[in-house]
């Protein structure tokens, strides 16, 4: 069987795990941000992603390219990617990429996969895990005219393709697809493995390739914000509000009946 070229796609996003008041929001801007000793994270659906791609490359060998887009992206929580088992990281990394949504996103990125010198398979996460739009792998098939695997929870490598164990709503199903191909891969698949000091070490030698709209042959006016198909009107932190009421009464009865009426009052009962 023949080794697999595989692009994996992963992208560099707050930390989900960061405490929810460390968050802030720029009206004027419309951007998120968190505090500077807080470091953002590759993705965690991307991470499930890239552990697919490193299982195929450990059962059939092959090579592991991680693509990734953005802007003044931090590089020693990009090549977490290189630690762990990927061969080559290349960037898109310019501010035109910056604000991207799920359109501007996929396009550069389709661009990028055929600038690549060939591949078998796209892995991407099934949703990002800060918009959770869950479009962009979608996205990359359609740009690309290649078949879309949904929902995997593992990838295994067959002649001329993978045998892909997808999740539905009541189980999983096994759907068989010829490379090359998109697929998206979802948490049911397993966490990314740990890197070892052999991996961080190679990781710390290695320089990603960098590529610039120009690179990819196409105008900056046609990737990240001024590329956008999706227009964000408002970005806020939603206002919790909550009243507290006594109910009381001369007796543990009067109360009871009270808070009846209360609430008939009320409408929920």
């Amino acid at each position: 069987m023949p080794e697999l070229r595989m692009v994996v796609c992963c992208k560099q996003t707050l930390d989900p795990e960061a405490p929810p008041t460390a968050f802030k929001i720029d009206p004027a801007t419309k951007r998120m941000t968190l505090p500077p000793d807080i470091k953002p994270v590759i993705g965690q659906y991307d991470e499930f992603a890239l552990e697919a791609a490193l299982r195929l490359k450990d059962a059939n060998g092959g090579k592991v390219t991680v693509l990734s887009l953005g802007n003044k992206l931090v590089r020693d929580v990009i090549k977490k990617a290189l630690a762990v088992g990927g061969d080559e990281l290349v960037l898109l990394e310019d501010a035109a990429f910056e604000d991207s949504d799920s359109w501007s996103t996929a396009y550069a990125l389709s661009l990028a996969i055929k600038k690549l010198e060939g591949f078998d398979v796209i892995f991407c996460g099934r949703q990002s895990s800060d918009w959770d739009s869950g479009q962009v792998g979608a996205g990359l098939a359609e740009l690309l005219g290649l078949p879309l695997v949904t929902l995997a929870r593992k990838v295994e490598a067959i002649d001329g393709g993978l045998r892909i164990e997808q999740v539905i709503p009541d189980g999983f199903q096994v759907a068989e697809v010829q490379t090359p191909a998109v697929v998206t891969v979802t948490s049911e698949l397993g966490n990314l493995r740990y890197a070892v000091l052999k991996g961080i070490m190679a990781a710390a030698r290695k320089q990603p390739i960098v590529w610039t709209p120009a690179d990819l042959g196409v105008d900056a006016s046609e990737v990240g914000a001024s590329g956008r198909r999706l227009k964000l009107s408002r970005l806020y932190q939603p206002v919790k509000e909550a009243r507290c009421e006594i109910v009381a009464g001369e007796s543990a009865a009067e109360a009871g009946a009270n808070l009846a009426a209360r609430l008939r009052e009320a409408k929920v009962i």
